[in-house]
């Protein structure tokens, strides 16, 4: 075995048995067996010599460590000998420093003492020595040096407070104490003494430096010579008007603010030199004149109102002395407002400056206001009859298509005016009664008066455009104004009571006005298109063959219809009512095509053909609508042509079944089925009908319907088309049969073509029960409700009648602000509506 069996031998995870396999590992090695004993022998006994050695070695290496041992432990134990010595010498040091330091501690403490013991002996000195020249120049009455040694006096005695102990010192604080109120008493002294003799003038410069005796006293002696000097002053003033029932009544108000201007000037001219600027002794003085003129005011109307339950408290009287009072409290606010009161910040507190003099004596007449918002309700109830008598413009004047009638500009003038008077005066109930009062007058502005115009006054032809359009700029005017002075009550009124303001049923009553007079101007083309629709209704369209060019009646529809358009959207200035004029237009425009294709029957498969044609071509016409007045070449907005394209869409599938023949029937049966797409006998009779199709023919055909209809392939079909329903077939006498769309044929919901021929003598009471009996699209009016316009106007309808008219001209505005207000122009997305 060599060098690689030895360290194999030597391995941790050595296994005889692999090593033996290795070395065995075929028959033909079995003779190396005796060698291989021999050199594992020979291995053994060189381990066993190692093994004796290294243990030989490691004994004597045990001896060595223990003397290690021992001798580090002897050289452990005087370490710490030695540690211990320097902490008993470090302690000794320590005690040595502290025996040396002491004497110097106790130097420096006594210098210190000594320091503070010849400081307070100093000003000790300077105060015994400033006492006794105080005491000698206030017997002299030399305020100015004395004001200077007083504030003296006063800082050094404030350096002596923690030596009250001391009998010396506690005595001359004693002392410097007496000497400050014997110069308050001689400076108040003074002051009556010169007032009493009237001496001002000789001894006002001794005054003034005295007042700044008074200044170094501080503010309780400030307070109690301004105390004295308002009463001194206004003492007369108490005696003549509270004394004397006669000069105090309510009746000589203008006597007491004469007789305070005349104090103020005095103030000015003879006392405005003695007190120092900064006291603002002519403030405190006109505070303390309101403060006392307040008082006595609410006294008096206290009297008044209980003599007589307030019938004795007259009105007019009220209103004059609260004019007068509010004027005079401008007057003092203007005065006192333009000056600093910064000196009046650093004498009080944040929470007791001066408010100023807003409400400083019109207070009292703050619980008497509701008599005053009943005098402005009367004003208001003289003005609407004057509104309603004066013209609607000066005729001198050229015509704006922006202005508004002159008597809205001037009701809510009066309106911010009477609001802003109310407000100094009253923030809470008073001001809520007002915005009462307001919305009464609101809604009576709209009906007697605006209304009025837009419909009976303007008599049975409806106002001239210019009118028209003055009344629509006007309801918008106030419908914007309305809100704004919403808005402004609420900005000015409590807290708790702002959600009770509201005039929002007013602002819906204005944009109701204002609908109604956009679906009036829409109702001016529809007069004008008339005769074209009338040369419509009179075409043969039963005898057409073929089909060829446009209808005659067509070009000349279109032009009446870009010509009245055109003029009246020049004059709509603001985008949302020229669209909302140009889509109710259209609308209008579609669902009287649709009753006049009723009244034209019978139709042959050719006349609606060509009816089909001459639908295109009008609704390409009445894209060019918002592009009337702009230059040539101008598009139309996308979503106006999507909406025509709406509107006019309705027509397609009843013009696209009426032009299948009858023959064979199941052709017309399907076309039916896939244009109309219900399941209604009645609207399907109507189909007939307009084809001309004799009842005897007829009866075949219903029956094909009724089997159609069952069929698994038209389960889909609804049981009432929307565009058929709401036709009416009719007859005439003749036997020709004129039918209608309920009142689709009219703007305002009136009666239409179906029921006979347009009478524009009759627009002014459509109008009025439009708007009395409500708009079929905001709803139908309750049975019993009062139909037509009376004679009188609006003031000759019943209760009833005026209540429904105000609920419908306010829910025709809730619609129309949510489907006009939101407009801004031609680009609002199309589906929002």
């Amino acid at each position: 075995m060599g060098m690689d069996s030895a360290l194999t031998l030597n391995a941790a995870e050595y296994n005889p048995l692999d090593h033996l396999n290795a070395i065995f590992s075929h028959p033909a090695a079995l003779s190396s067996v005796a060698a291989t004993s021999e050199a594992l022998r020979s291995y053994h006994d060189d381990l066993d010599e190692d093994i004796a050695g290294i243990v030989a070695s490691q004994s004597a290496s045990d001896a060595d460590s223990v003397q290690r041992i021992q001798a580090a432990k002897a050289e452990l134990a005087d370490l710490f000998k030695t540690i211990e010595s320097v902490r008993e010498r470090a302690m000794q040091t320590e005690q040595t420093i502290t025996d040396m330091t002491a004497d110097i501690k106790r130097l420096d403490s006594t210098k210190r003492n000594l320091t503070l013991s010849m400081t307070a002996l100093k000003r000790l000195q300077m105060l015994t020595t400033a006492y006794e020249q105080l005491r000698s120049l206030s017997k002299s009455r030399q305020y100015r040096e004395c004001a200077q040694l007083l504030q003296a006096v006063i800082q050094l005695v404030a350096h002596f407070k923690s030596y009250r102990s001391i009998d010396q010192i506690a005595t001359l604080s004693r002392n410097v104490a007496d000497v400050q109120g014997e110069l308050l008493e001689q400076v108040c002294e003074d002051f009556e003494v010169t007032f009493t003799k009237g001496e001002v003038a000789q001894r006002r410069a001794m005054l003034a430096e005295a007042c700044n005796v008074i200044d170094a006293l501080g503010e309780h002696a400030r307070t109690r010579l301004i105390n004295w000097y308002s009463n001194t002053q206004l003492r007369e003033y108490r005696q003549v008007f509270r004394g004397n029932d006669e000069a105090g009544s309510l009746d000589n108000i203008s006597r007491r603010y004469s007789w305070f201007t005349r104090m103020m000037k005095t103030y000015d001219v003879e006392h405005a030199s003695i007190f120092p600027p900064y006291w603002r002794v002519n403030e405190m003085l006109a505070n303390s004149f309101c403060e006392g003129t307040r008082e006595d005011f609410k006294a008096i109307l206290q009297r008044s109102m209980r003599r007589g339950d307030g019938q004795t408290l007259d009105v007019d009287l009220l209103l004059s002395c609260l004019q007068e009072t509010l004027n005079f409290e401008h007057g003092l606010e203007r005065r006192f407002s333009n000056e600093s009161r910064s000196s009046i910040d650093t004498m009080a507190s944040k929470d007791d400056r001066s408010p100023g003099f807003t409400q400083a004596i019109s207070e009292a007449f703050e619980p008497y206001m509701s008599l005053w918002v009943e005098s402005q309700d009367k004003q208001l109830a003289t003005l609407i009859p004057k509104y309603r008598q004066q013209p609607l413009r000066n005729a001198e004047e050229d015509f704006s298509h922006q202005a508004v009638i002159p008597s809205s500009t001037e009701l809510f003038h009066f309106y911010r005016l009477t609001l802003a008077q109310c407000a100094k005066l009253s923030t809470g109930t008073r001001l809520l009664e007002l915005s009462t009062t307001f919305a009464k007058y609101l809604d009576q502005y709209g009906q007697q008066v605006l209304y009025y115009f837009l419909s009976e006054k303007s008599g049975a032809q409806g106002p001239s455009l210019e009118d028209a359009i003055l009344i629509l700029n006007t309801a918008d005017y106030c419908y914007i104004t309305c809100n704004q002075l919403e808005e402004k009550i609420k900005g000015r009124i409590d807290e708790e009571l702002k959600a009770k303001v509201d005039l929002q049923s007013q602002a819906d009553a204005f944009m109701g006005i204002a609908s109604s007079t956009v679906r009036m101007l829409v109702r001016r083309v529809e007069i004008a298109c008339e005769p074209s629709w009338r040369e419509m209704r009179n075409t043969p369209w039963a005898k057409l063959e073929s089909v060829g060019d446009q209808s005659t009646y067509v070009a000349e529809l279109l032009r009446h219809f870009k010509e009245r358009s055109a003029e009246i959207l020049k004059y709509l200035h603001k985008q949302q009512y020229a669209r909302a004029f140009s889509d109710h237009l259209v609308d209008l425009m579609a669902t009287t095509y649709i009753a006049n294709i009723v009244q034209s029957k019978p139709i042959s498969e050719a006349g609606a053909e060509q009816m089909l044609l001459d639908s295109y071509v009008l609704k390409k016409g009445f894209t060019e609508l918002p592009t009337l007045n702009e230059e040539p070449g101008t598009a139309p907005p996308a979503n106006f042509v999507k909406r025509v394209t709406q509107s006019m869409s309705k027509i397609d599938p009843l013009l696209k079944t009426l032009q299948v023949r009858p023959s064979p029937p199941e052709a017309l049966v399907q076309a039916y089925l896939i244009h109309i797409a219900d399941k209604s006998d009645t609207n399907f009779r109507k189909i007939l009908e307009l084809k001309g199709i004799r009842k005897a023919e007829q009866t075949q055909l219903l029956d094909l319907f009724a089997a159609f209809r069952a069929s698994p392939n038209h389960e889909g079909l609804v049981e009432n088309s929307p565009l058929l329903t709401p036709l009416q077939m009719q007859s005439t006498h003749g036997g020709t049969g004129i039918g209608s769309l309920g009142n689709a044929g009219s703007v305002m919901g009136t009666p239409n073509l179906g029921g006979g021929r347009f009478d524009p003598a009759g627009l002014g009471n459509m109008l009025v029960n439009a708007a009395r009996d409500g708009v079929d699209r905001f709803g139908s009016p309750a049975p019993g409700q009062q139909q037509g316009a009376a004679d009188g106007g609006v003031g000759a309808v019943g209760d009833a009648a005026k209540a429904n008219l105000e609920s419908n001209l306010k829910n025709i505005g809730k619609f129309f602000r949510r489907d006009v207000g939101g407009f801004r122009g031609f680009g609002r997305n199309e589906e929002g509506r």
